[in-house]
């Protein structure tokens, strides 16, 4: 919260100190003097006058005290938040302002009543036993309160746990520290409380760490398992990218192998809606690298297992999605349908990456279902630059002459991708050498197509010749 400016705070009480002031000189001037052997009605004439006199001493007194104070405190907090960075806690300012004024007005009282407070010692102990014991809890959560200011065991926007209730720190006063939860529902902790219970703190700024665990099957190799779900987990949204995540076996348990991956978040607030996301990505990495999640050793599971190759999907169904690929035009139905039973089956989340620009690969990619992404980078942001739906391919040249990827390519929404290997293609190669011109004719064809279409001067595409001599010298076939 802004506080008012010092001109603000100090307006109103030096208005009225200057009013006190004309009062207290208008009365002394005006006061008549006592003549000798006066009546009583003028004695009492005269102490009446006194009265008024030393109520504006007081008055004025009092607000030039209180000028004086706001100023003393706005200054000192001035070179507090100098030299620490931040501001002082309201709490402090206020006890600041309220010793400096308490002290001020005993002097005041001192100085016009020549009022003595040790006549007042027996009196205002009784009082602050029967206060003290009246006001135990307001007086408990005060002192608390005065130690947490001081501490700073946690900052407004922090989350932090504070018996069963969790939440982000929405205000911290003199009685109670106000808690946000994840709920949307606001739970006030008295301060009495919070000394009196462990806290834990998750810093807003600070480098907060999660934990999810999982299990995989005894088959699965754990290198494998731990390599395949820190790649997936790295990319995730509200994930620090420069802190890599640490996945490792935390038990041998009795259905699978029990893993924990331990990521840090950018924004702790959302470690809920984080963790789930998490969870996600490693169920689509176990789909896309075949690990299996185990099930309870007690439950007897039977089942016809479809062929993994293909999601489950049969050998004709995959031979006619490959027939609609202009490039494997040349394929007879049976050469179409060995390389559907030897291609792979992928399924990636939205927004991940399925190939890096840059990287090495010799594999193409058909989209069997959903769509994906070909991005580019362009002035240090990504770009797309088109959009691929069901039956469209990318990565060919990587395959045939395993030239390094050119563009990001990224799932739009939930993909599956058919995998073309290199080895899938070598064994077709064996059997029908005649395959390798065939193929060069027709990516030479495609290629010059979207040159043209790009607006590329021929000089820069690949003739038949060298294209097809790439294509034998990456599969071994001079």
């Amino acid at each position: 919260m802004t506080r008012p400016p010092l001109k603000k705070k100090v307006a109103v009480p030096l208005v009225l100190a200057v009013l006190f002031g004309l009062a207290w000189y208008v009365l002394s001037r005006l006061m008549p003097e006592l003549p000798a052997g006066a009546t009583d009605q003028q004695r009492m004439t005269r102490a009446a006058n006194e009265w008024a006199v030393t109520v504006a001493q007081i008055a004025f007194w009092m607000s030039v005290a209180l000028v004086a104070v706001r100023a003393l405190n706005e200054l000192t907090f001035f070179i507090f938040r100098k030299r620490k960075g931040y501001d002082a806690p309201a709490l402090m300012r206020d006890l600041f302002s309220l010793v400096l004024f308490v002290t001020a007005g005993a002097a005041i009282l001192k100085y016009t009543l020549d009022l003595s407070f040790a006549a007042l010692l027996p009196g205002s102990a009784l009082l602050g036993i029967v206060l003290g014991l009246a006001l135990q809890d307001t007086l408990g959560n005060l002192f608390s309160g005065i130690s947490l200011h001081a501490d700073k065991p946690f900052q407004l926007g922090d989350v932090i746990t504070v018996g069963k209730h969790t939440g982000v720190v929405s205000s911290i006063t003199w009685r109670a520290v106000k808690i946000k939860t994840f709920s949307n529902h606001i739970v006030l902790v008295g301060n009495t409380s919070i000394a009196k219970e462990s806290i834990e703190v998750c810093p807003q700024n600070g480098q907060n760490a999660r934990i999810v665990f999982f299990s995989a099957a005894y088959t699965d190799s754990p290198v494998k398992v731990i390599h395949e779900v820190r790649e997936a987990v790295r990319e995730a949204e509200n994930v620090l990218r420069y802190i890599t995540p640490v996945v490792r076996v935390r038990g041998l348990g009795e259905s699978g192998v029990d893993y924990e991956v331990k990521y840090w978040l950018s924004d702790y607030t959302r470690y809920n809606d984080t963790d789930a996301l998490i969870r996600q990505r490693i169920w689509y990495a176990f789909r896309r690298n075949g690990f299996t999640f185990p099930f309870p050793t007690r439950t007897v599971l039977m089942e016809e297992v479809a062929a993994q190759n293909g999601g489950g999907r049969d050998a004709e169904t995959l031979a006619g999605l490959l027939s609609a690929v202009d490039i494997f035009s040349p394929l007879t139905p049976e050469e179409l349908n060995a390389l559907a039973l030897a291609s792979k089956n992928h399924v990636f989340a939205p927004g991940e990456t399925i190939i890096r620009a840059g990287d090495d690969g010799d594999s193409m990619f058909v989209v069997s279902r959903g769509g994906v992404d070909v991005r580019v980078d362009s002035n240090g942001a990504p770009r797309t630059i088109n959009r691929l739906g069901e039956g469209a391919f990318f990565g060919e040249m990587a395959l045939f002459t395993g030239e390094p990827r050119t563009a990001n390519v990224v799932a739009s929404e939930e993909t599956e991708v058919l995998e073309i290997g290199h080895d899938a293609m070598r064994g077709l190669f064996r059997t029908n050498p005649d395959l390798v011109e065939a193929l060069s004719h027709a990516i030479n064809e495609r290629r010059a197509g979207l040159l043209a279409n790009a607006s590329v001067s021929a000089g820069e595409e690949d003739t038949h010749d060298g294209l097809l001599s790439k294509i034998k010298r990456f599969f071994g076939l001079d």
